[in-house]
């Protein structure tokens, strides 16, 4: 596990050439209570409107994200998306290295999403024709960039600007340069992919480019996938494939030795939406590359970044933080019982927060040590849910209740604490605070109800907080005859 982090840690000083087919994402956001008198469709009444990077601009963003030093090269139409696009990009500190073609409009994506469903993508786009004096300019820039780069990632998302003769090109001038090449693919034309480091194509995608219809279920998908991958690697000369499996994980095959392929399961996470991982996949497939990590190692990191990324709404980025994190929690599961993935950052449940706010629902927060877990506290935990649709639980962590209580507390140390509260079926999720009050972290989730039982509101600066926003502040009942302080001084008293 340290040496993971070690690696992670060292993204800042990775420099990553990011090259590929990028597009303006637009999410229009909105409910839908009726259908249309015109026709048998949905009318979505509007509520806002986000626009981020899209295409290869999302593996860019995932870059930046996890702290790389990387410098993007592509094509965007002279128009007002493709402007939006350069200062996105500049937002994400990359620098960007854009060629402006006239007689090309930037691809835009607009998503349709009520509540947590997609309802329709509409696309503005145009096939970019790669013209000799677009691709001498585009080439050049990739020549200029080139030289810095620890590693090269090439994202084609099949809009043209990878065609039967840039593709080969970048490719062969990253080989005659030293540079490792990893290529997320698209299509079933991969002779334009020949001499790449890696291509990292899905199971559709696999599928087009040999003809194996994969399915991980059935027995003995190993042997077929190793002989569609031998075509490949005869073919074209492609170095390593890294085949996504969806649900399944991932397995990569290597030309120099396939019999050492290797398979690993995918992280089960609750997923909210797929847009983006193999974004996430492929830039943190190259950010550990890049570090120094060897081929297990990077597909751990990838896949463990994947699976944070699907459990986000919209195209998504992770950072090196989330990643650590879920690392560490990976490691807890093997040595430790399971629990739900619901033991969060105030970081991460703040985004959850708001998530849960726009799809209507009411989100409450109660606190406290919660030592030693008795029938008051599930009483409690009880009525506050009943006030809301997802309940978040602070927990003190050990310094914190070291300053309230006294050197000899907490009994149960925050770890173990946590996990028995995350375990709880009236609790969806706990986030650890090391403050002396919960307020800090209150003033991140903006509950819509805070509940706890002994403080009235005159006494209860967290709940004079939240109802200053227009929130609810709940007294809970307070079941008689339990306390942690009480039940440890019985303890105390009892003779050996």
């Amino acid at each position: 596990m340290n040496r993971l982090h070690t690696l992670i840690d060292g993204f800042p000083q990775v420099r990553i050439l990011c090259i590929g087919d990028v597009m303006l994402d637009k999410f229009l956001y909105g409910s839908v209570t009726r259908i249309s008198p015109e026709a048998p469709v949905p009318i979505m009444r509007m509520d806002r409107e986000t626009r981020m990077l899209g295409g290869a601009g999302n593996v860019v963003s995932n870059l930046c994200a996890l702290g790389c030093r990387t410098t993007f090269v592509s094509v965007v139409g002279d128009d007002a998306n493709g402007r939006q696009v350069k200062a996105f990009l500049e937002d994400t500190c990359c620098t960007p290295e854009l060629v402006e073609c006239r007689d090309y409009e930037t691809t835009v994506k607009i998503r349709f999403v009520a509540g947590k469903h997609h309802l329709l993508r509409a696309d503005q786009e145009q096939e970019l024709k790669m013209a000799p004096e677009l691709a001498a300019r585009f080439l050049e820039r990739v020549d200029a960039c080139l030289p810095d780069a620890d590693l090269v990632l090439l994202s084609d998302y099949g809009k043209g600007l990878f065609d039967g003769e840039t593709a080969p090109a970048v490719i062969a001038r990253c080989r005659a340069a030293g540079k490792p090449v990893i290529v997320d693919p698209k299509g079933a034309d991969y002779s334009r992919y020949g001499g790449a480091t890696l291509v990292k194509p899905n199971m559709k995608e696999f599928q087009e480019a040999t003809g194996v219809c994969l399915n991980p279920s059935a027995p003995g998908w190993e042997k077929a996938t190793l002989e569609g991958a031998a075509r490949l690697f005869d073919e074209f000369g492609i170095e390593n494939l890294l085949v996504t499996l969806s649900e399944h994980g991932m397995i990569f095959i290597p030309s120099s030795n396939p019999a050492d392929f290797v398979c690993i399961p995918t992280e089960a996470r609750e997923v909210f939406d797929v847009s983006g991982a193999g974004d996430t996949s492929l830039a943190s497939l190259g950010a550990a590359l890049a570090a120094g990590a060897t081929v297990p190692e990077a597909l751990v990191v990838s896949n463990v970044a994947a699976g944070i990324v699907v459990g986000k709404f919209g195209t998504a980025s992770v950072t090196g933080g989330e990643l650590k994190e879920a690392l560490e929690e990976k490691a807890r599961k093997v040595s430790s019982w399971h629990h739900r993935n619901n033991i969060l950052t105030a970081e991460a449940a703040a985004e959850l927060a708001e998530r849960f706010r726009k799809e209507k629902k009411v989100v409450g927060f109660t606190n406290g040590c919660f030592d030693l877990l008795h029938l008051g506290h599930l009483h409690s935990f009880m009525k506050a849910r009943e006030a809301c649709d997802v309940l978040f639980v602070g927990l003190n962590t050990d310094a914190s209740i070291k300053r309230l209580k006294g050197e000899n507390r907490p009994v149960n140390n925050e770890e173990l604490r946590s996990l028995l509260l995350a375990s709880l079926d009236f609790i969806d999720y706990v986030v650890l605070f090391d403050e002396d009050t919960a307020l800090p972290l209150i003033e991140k989730l903006r509950p819509d109800v805070i509940a706890k039982e002994g403080y009235p509101l005159e006494r209860w600066p967290e709940g004079q907080y939240v109802v200053s926003y227009g929130g609810r502040a709940v007294e809970l009942p307070r079941l008689e005859g339990f306390s942690s302080t009480d039940i440890i001084n019985r303890m105390k008293k009892r003779p050996e």
